[in-house]
Order: structure tokens, then sequence, then C-alpha cells
């Protein structure tokens, strides 16, 4: 209960963003609500403009739910925060030039010190992990603000509800809760307060749709047997 009520606090603070362009406020009806997992794991801004078509704009999705960027600010994938911001902007007008509306989702905090036991810490310099991730997530909240798009802050939410760290409680994986020095991926339980999150924001902002597509890379695709935050989703809006 407890963790409910911080999260319930955490999605009021993260409040849609602008006047966003709704092509219908109406609700769908819960037993025709279809949920797609368009994300593959490794990718950035560059690699989803690429499959945009066949993953994402083939499936007519009503509403595109968006996260990308962790793989973009990281150093195999990396991608320069102009050549992110142009990208990510690509993505949303093609998204709406096909008549889907667009979610915006900022990016999860991580656990730094296993971060960096991947990646060489001087490819952060001079501005930190840290630093940059922050220009990151000012990037999303912009494109969302300049389009009137809905944006959801998971990274607030997860700052505040996920406990990130060392602890088996945490909601991104460690060695305490999943045998894995991560420190970037989501448990189970961290993909179920990502579906409760978007499912309450959905609802409270009259934005669920019969036809949703989650678009994204590994934080979308996530786990086998189901354990992603799209497939927890579509349980939510099942009758």
């Amino acid at each position: 209960m407890q963790r409910r009520t911080f999260l319930q606090h955490a999605l009021v603070a993260a409040p849609l963003v602008g006047q966003p362009d709704l092509m219908t406020n109406s609700f769908p009806s819960q037993d025709l609500v279809t949920v797609i997992n368009a994300g593959v794991g490794g990718n950035n801004t560059v690699d989803l403009l690429a499959r945009m078509e066949k993953d994402c704009l083939a499936h007519r999705p009503e509403l595109t739910i968006l996260m990308v960027g962790t793989n973009d600010m990281n150093s195999k994938k990396h991608v320069p925060l102009p050549e992110y911001e142009k990208s990510l902007r690509q993505i949303v007008s093609a998204l709406r030039a096909a008549r889907s509306q667009v979610m915006l989702m900022t990016i999860l905090p991580v656990y730094e010190p296993y971060l960096m036991t991947r990646h060489d810490p001087a490819f952060y310099q001079p501005e930190g992990h840290a630093a940059r991730k922050v220009r990151v997530n000012e990037t999303i909240r912009n494109v969302a603000a300049d389009h009137k798009l809905p944006l959801l802050d998971m990274h607030h939410i997860f700052e505040k509800v996920g406990n990130i760290g060392l602890e088996a409680s945490s909601l991104i994986k460690n060695e305490a809760n999943s045998q894995k020095t991560d420190g970037i991926h989501p448990t189970p339980e961290g993909y179920r307060t990502m579906a409760v999150a978007v499912h309450t924001f959905l609802t409270q902002n009259q934005l669920l749709k019969n036809r949703i597509v989650c678009f994204g890379d590994s934080i979308t695709i996530g786990d086998g047997n189901g354990k992603n935050y799209p497939a927890y989703l579509q349980q939510l809006t099942s009758p």
C-alpha cells in the first residue's frame, strides 16, 4: 500500500504537458485494447528511425508510447545530443504524420557504479553520466512541450518509488534481486510499476486507445515470459 501511495504522488508530480492534439477523447472498450511490444534491445534513435515503418507504423497505432535515449547516451551506441534531438523529432513527426497520438517517457535512472564497470568512465567526461542523463531527459521534455505531447516522467517515478541501489527491493536489476550487476534494466516489479504508471496516466488523461504500440529499446522489450511493461499494460487493459 505504501508503494502505491508513493506512485500516486509521483504521478501527480508528472502532469500532462501542454494541450495534446488528441484525435479523440473517447475511451475504448477495454476488451478491444491491443498493446504491441515494438522494443528491440540495443536500439538508439537512429535504429528506431530505420525500422519505424516495419515495426511501428505497419501496426497503424492510434497511440505510440515512445521511450528511447538510454543507448544514445552510452558509449556503445552513442549519439551526440544534437543528433539525438534531431532523430527524436523526426520520429515524433513521422508518427504524428501517420495520425498516431504520441506519448513520450523520460529514460530511467541507473545504478551508476554498475554502469561504470560496463562503460569507460572517461567517455562521460567532462560532464559525467548523471549530467548527461539530465540533458537527455531535458531534451525529451522540450520535444514534448514543442509538439504539445503528453509526457510521463518515468525517471521521476523510479527515483521516488524505485529505491535504486543494491537492495533487493530496487526496481532496477542488481545482484540481490537478479544475480546480475545490471544497474539499468527494470526487475519484473519495476516493469509492473511502469505499467501501472502508464495505465494510470493514460486513463487519467483520456489517452487510452484501442491499438497501442510501445516503441523503444531493451527497456521496452524487457525479459521473456511477459516480463515487460507492454505485457503488464495489456493485462491492466483487459477485462
